[in-house]
């Protein structure tokens, strides 16, 4: 039998690096995921996409609530793993644990560290601008992101990608830079290098405060606002009282005429139909949705609300 691995991961970022391991000579003792959540209108209990995925190839999944008890160490001790892998499990683990297998545990962190440690890297990374962002290997250490270095591949930040169009490319790099790491790493073949600590960088945990929509910054912060932030927790302003949600946007250099806030219509040709004053340039509005109604184009939109034209946005 293959090398006995554990590994440790929640959402759709986590699925590619679990399906590569399940294709290899490595055996997956078990699969730690975090526990069950209620979601959406009715509540229902939703499975995590690892639970969905470790269950439909028969594997065990444990979903802890902590990992910080006696408890939890010795069962997960009980599986004599001798590598652990995480990818986006969410919780923080242990001295107990991470002594606990021969060749550590590792981390697929979807960023080139030490740049963007924490919670938030793929989001912060659209915020910034950055045209390139990553994956790093990371054998883990008590601290957060701060451990030693195994490998590291750069990956295109694009200007049309979203959170969640990001997310699946480095995903994918992440699974792919694993497969060739493992071995390397199992085999004796790479030394760990230590992170710059002078060079680290923090994100922050994103809250649902993040999407409302401050028309002083410029419509080039916005568009990257609205691009980081649509899988959580999306971008909104309020109309008339009411929550609008602003889904897709495009960032217009002209000069302002009006209030910071206010709906404009838009001379054609151009991007968008109709747009918003900024701080700094337009901010073009594609797609929206107003509180209790369906998500659509702006065009539609505007056909009928007729009043949102020279109206308001707070």
């Amino acid at each position: 039998m293959g090398t006995r691995i554990i590994f440790m991961g929640t959402p759709e970022f986590a699925v590619p690096s679990l399906q590569s391991l399940i294709r290899s000579s490595y055996q997956v003792v078990a699969v730690y995921t975090q526990p069950d959540r209620r979601a959406g209108r009715g509540q229902r209990v939703a499975l995590s996409p690892i639970k969905g995925l470790a269950l439909s190839q028969g594997l065990q999944v444990v979903q802890p609530e902590t990992l910080r008890d006696s408890s939890a160490v010795d069962r997960l001790a009980s599986f004599a793993p001798e590598l652990i892998v995480v990818a986006a499990f969410r919780h923080i683990l242990p001295p107990e644990i991470l002594d606990l297998p021969r060749f550590g545990c590792l981390n697929v962190h979807p960023s080139l560290l030490p740049r963007y440690r924490g919670s938030s890297p793929i989001a912060t990374a659209i915020l910034q601008g950055d045209e390139v962002t990553g994956v790093t290997i990371m054998l883990m250490d008590i601290g957060l992101d701060s451990g030693p270095i195994l490998s590291q591949r750069k990956v295109s930040v694009s200007a049309d990608d979203t959170t969640r169009l990001l997310t699946g490319k480095l995903a994918q790099a992440g699974a792919q830079l694993l497969t060739e790491t493992l071995p390397l790493w199992l085999g004796g073949k790479i030394e760990p290098q230590p992170q710059d600590e002078s060079q680290a960088t923090y994100t922050k945990v994103v809250a649902k405060g993040d999407g409302e929509i401050d028309w002083r910054l410029s419509a080039l912060e916005l568009w990257r606002r609205v691009r980081a932030f649509g899988l959580w927790p999306g971008c909104y302003t309020w109309w008339r009282g009411k929550r609008l949600k602003i889904n897709e946007v495009v960032p217009l250099a002209r000069e302002k005429s009006g209030e910071v806030g206010k709906v404009v219509a838009l001379p054609q040709p151009a991007p968008a139909a109709v747009g918003v004053e900024t701080g700094d340039g337009v901010l073009g509005l594609l797609q929206v949705q107003l509180e209790g109604r369906r998500e659509m184009l702006a065009e539609e939109f505007i056909r009928g609300q007729r009043d949102f034209i020279n109206s308001l946005l707070l």
